[in-house]
């Protein structure tokens, strides 16, 4: 069954300092939803307290995974992933010192990814043939466009039904942003994945995304429901594409 995620009237932040006012958004089965804004508007707050990394002051996430409701809220970040909900945190957060295949397999330690551990790491080698050639180099020897497939190498070793993408764009040359965007595109739709990305590149987003929100100061100033639907927004053309 396809997997979903809910986020209803969410208040989040760092003690006493709120960063996220009532924020709701809806990420469908199988859809691909981008979260855009600047730094500093609350999108990393916003996937922190998905992760169960933040915990919210109010509101609700509710996943929904083989037809079975989970309120996040109070879950500890590994019955979280546990759950079938893999990150690939902003800045790829490897470990520089191991190996490629190292990495990789340090993302399937959830039970259900352990028991598909040769066949997951097989999926990755053939998803990103780059890390098969590579799986002995030390991971903070490598590329960062090579970093971040090893990012999401390491995401999908967890066999997830829901993958979260926090600025997969940051640090890459113009060129990888438009692989590593096609490369989720392509992963979403071989695993049957639904899919959040928070993103400040408006126009390589928008290129795979099925919907979208807008996030700014912490609230949710636009949704739109399409692609053409975020093209037209005044706020977009005038923030993103300065038209």
């Amino acid at each position: 069954m396809a997997s979903s995620l809910r986020i209803d009237n969410l208040c989040a932040g760092y003690d006493a300092v709120r960063i996220l006012h009532n924020v709701s958004i809806d990420v469908d089965a199988r859809a691909t939803v981008t979260l855009l804004g600047t730094n500093g508007n609350g999108k990393s707050t916003l996937i922190k307290a998905i992760m169960g990394i933040v915990r919210p002051f109010s509101g609700r996430i509710v996943a929904t995974i083989d037809g079975r409701e989970h309120d996040l809220i109070g879950m500890p970040t590994q019955a979280i992933v546990d759950l079938g909900i893999a990150l690939v945190p902003e800045g790829r957060r490897l470990f520089p010192r191991l190996s490629v295949e190292e990495n990789l397999l340090l993302g399937a330690f959830r039970p259900t990814a352990r028991s598909k551990l040769k066949d997951n790491i097989a999926y990755c080698y053939e998803a990103f043939p780059r890390l098969a050639e590579r799986r002995s180099q030390l991971a903070g020897t490598m590329s960062g466009g090579e970093q971040q497939m090893l990012a999401l190498g390491r995401a999908l070793m967890s066999a997830p039904s829901i993958l979260i993408v926090d600025e997969p764009s940051v640090g890459l040359a113009p060129l990888f942003v438009s692989r590593t965007i096609d490369m989720i595109a392509q992963l979403k739709e071989r695993y049957h994945l639904t899919v959040l990305m928070a993103e400040q590149n408006f126009t390589q987003a928008i290129r795979i995304a099925d919907k979208g929100y807008v996030i700014v100061h912490g609230e949710i100033a636009f949704r739109g429901d399409d692609p053409e639907q975020m093209r037209q927004s005044d706020l977009i053309r005038k923030h993103y594409l300065g038209l």
